[in-house]
C-alpha cells in the first residue's frame, strides 16, 4: 500500500513499506549508491512522518521479502512472540519512539518486550531518532551473557583482545596478547582473525590460546574467526573450541554469499554445546555484522542497508550469542562514507541490537580510504560508552596489520574506563588484581608479578 506525507503544500509518496523505509534511513553513501536514498532533505523529513504514522502491527503483514522466498523472513515472523507484542501492538512507530524514551519503557520492561519487537520495527523507530535518543534508550537495556566471564553488567565494559598477524607468526601474536593482557583486555574474547582458512593454521592458534589461558587460568574465551565450516571440523578433531564465529547477513542470499544458512549454524551451535566448555553459561556463538554487507554482496534485496543490518540480528537472537559486534567502519566509505555516517550508523547498531535482547559490541573502526579519522572515533568510543556498549576491540596501537585498517587500542579501553568509572568483567577483574596487572580500585599498574611472570614465559 502507498504511503503519504505532505509538507509545504507537496505530497509525497511511497509506493511501499521497503520504499518508505530507504527513504525515511539517514544519509549515507550505500543508499546512495542502491538508488535507494531519499533525494531531499525534505523528501527524508516527510517520509520520516510518514513512517511515524505506521502502526506496528503492519510491519507483521507487509513482508520486506516474501515469506516463501527468505529464511531470514520466515526466522522473523516464525519466531515473533504474540503474546509479548500485545503489549504495545496498538503502537504507531512515532508511539514506539515515545514510549522507549519515557520512565515507563524501564530497563525490565525492556527485556521482557524484545521478543516482541521484530527486526523491522527496531530499525523503523530508530530512524525517528537523534542520537542522544539512540543512547538514551540503549543506555537503559541490559543484556548479560556468560561462558567463562559474565559479559555486558551495568558499569561493565569489556574488550576483545584482537592480536592478530600477518602471516599468523605465534610469537608476534603471543607478544599481542601479553601486552593485551597486561593493559587489561581481553575478558570479552582473545580473538584472532586467522590470515587463513587453513584447519592446520587455525588448529595451532587455537591450541596457542588455550595453553595460555590455561597456564595463567584466565577467566576468559578464545576464538579464532575461521568459517563456521572450518571450525565445524576443529570441533569434531577435538580442537579446543570455546567459541564458534560467523559473519551473518539480513538476507538468505547474503548468507549464502557467506557460504552459510540457518540449518549450518544450528549445526555449529548444538556441536559448540555438545563441548560443555564454558564454566558459568553456555552461550557459545559469537557473529559480526555490519552495515552495507549485503549491498556488497547484491544481495539486499532491494533494502535500506540499516534495515538490512537489524535484520541480521534475528539470526544472531535465535543463538543466544555471547557476543554479538558491529564492524561498522570496515566496509568502506562506498557504504559509510565519513566519521558523521560511521557515528550515526554505529549508534543505530547499538541501539537495534540491544532493543532486540543481543549483546552488543562495536569495532569503533574506519577504513585508510575514508574521510574520517581517529577523533572520529574517540567521539563514538565515548558516546557508546555512555549507551552502555557491550564491549570494544583492542588491538595494538588501534591499527590492524593484518586486515589494514583502524580501530581502537588498549589505550582507548584504559580511556573509556577511567573517564566512566566502568570495570572490566567481575571474573576476569579478579585475576588481574590476583595477578598484580591491577589493583582494587580499577587502577592499571605499571610493574607487578603478572608483569614479569608473563612477560618471562614469551
Amino acid at each position: 500500500m502507498p504511503y503519504k506525507s505532505t509538507i509545504q503544500n507537496i505530497t509525497y509518496t511511497f509506493n511501499d513499506l521497503k520504499t518508505l523505509l530507504a527513504k525515511a534511513s539517514p544519509m549515507r553513501s550505500g543508499d546512495v549508491l542502491a538508488g535507494l536514498a531519499a533525494d531531499t532533505y525534505i523528501e527524508r523529513v516527510a517520509a520520516q512522518m510518514a513512517l511515524a504514522d505506521v502502526p506496528l502491527k503492519t510491519f507483521l503483514n507487509e513482508l520486506l521479502i516474501p515469506y516463501e522466498d527468505d529464511e531470514v523472513t520466515r526466522l522473523i515472523i516464525d519466531s515473533h512472540n504474540e503474546n509479548v507484542f500485545a503489549a504495545i501492538s496498538h503502537f504507531t512507530v512515532g508511539e514506539l519512539r515515545d514510549w522507549l524514551l519515557s520512565d515507563e519503557a524501564s530497563p525490565n520492561m525492556l527485556n521482557v518486550i524484545a521478543p516482541g519487537i521484530t527486526p523491522e520495527m527496531a530499525a523503523a523507530v530508530s530512524k525517528l531518532m537523534r542520537n542522544q535518543d539512540l543512547i538514551a534508550v540503549a543506555k537503559k537495556c541490559e543484556v548479560i551473557t556468560r561462558f567463562r566471564n559474565t559479559i555486558g553488567l551495568k558499569g561493565r565494559l569489556s574488550t576483545r583482545l584482537q592480536p592478530n598477524h600477518p602471516t599468523d607468526d605465534p610469537k608476534g601474536i603471543a607478544a599481542s596478547m601479553i601486552d593485551g593482557l597486561l593493559y587489561g583486555s581481553g575478558d570479552a574474547v582473545i580473538g584472532i582473525n586467522p590470515a587463513t582458512d587453513d584447519f592446520t593454521a587455525v588448529a595451532a592458534l587455537l591450541h596457542m590460546i588455550d595453553e595460555l589461558r590455561e597456564r595463567y587460568q584466565i577467566p576468559t574465551q578464545s576464538c579464532v574467526l575461521s568459517h563456521v565450516t572450518t571450525t565445524l571440523e576443529l570441533m569434531k578433531k577435538n580442537v579446543p573450541v570455546d567459541l564458534v564465529f560467523q559473519s551473518i547477513g539480513g538476507t538468505e542470499k547474503t548468507n549464502k554469499s557467506f557460504g552459510i544458512s540457518l540449518s549450518l549454524l544450528e549445526e555449529a551451535h548444538e556441536c559448540a554445546l555438545s563441548l560443555k566448555r564454558g564454566t558459568i553459561g553456555s552461550n557459545v556463538m559469537y557473529f559480526e555484522t555490519g552495515q552495507g554487507n549485503a549491498l556488497s554482496a547484491n544481495a539486499h534485496e532491494g533494502i535500506d542497508q540499516q534495515t538490512c543490518e537489524t535484520r541480521a540480528y534475528a539470526v544472531a537472537r535465535k543463538f543466544k550469542p555471547l557476543l554479538v559486534n558491529t564492524v561498522v567502519g570496515f566496509i568502506g566509505p562506498e557504504y559509510l562514507f565519513d566519521g558523521k555516517q560511521i557515528i550515526r550508523a554505529a549508534l543505530e547498531d547499538h541501539f537495534c541490537g540491544k532493543l532486540l535482547g543481543l549483546p552488543m559490541g562495536v569495532d569503533i573502526c574506519y577504513t585508510n580510504h575514508a574521510e574520517a579519522d581517529q577523533d572520529d572515533m574517540d567521539n563514538l568510543l565515548t558516546l557508546l560508552g555512555i549507551a552502555g556498549c557491550n564491549f570494544i576491540m583492542g588491538i595494538p596501537g588501534a591499527d590492524d596489520i593484518m586486515l589494514n585498517y583502524q580501530s581502537t587500542s588498549f589505550h582507548d579501553a584504559l580511556y573509556i574506563r577511567k573517564l566512566l568509572g566502568l570495570r572490566p568483567a567481575p571474573e576476569f577483574e579478579q585475576w588481574l588484581i590476583k595477578q598484580g596487572i591491577m589493583d582494587d580500585d580499577g587502577h592499571l599498574l605499571t610493574v607487578g608479578p603478572g608483569h614479569m611472570l608473563l612477560k618471562n614465559n614469551l
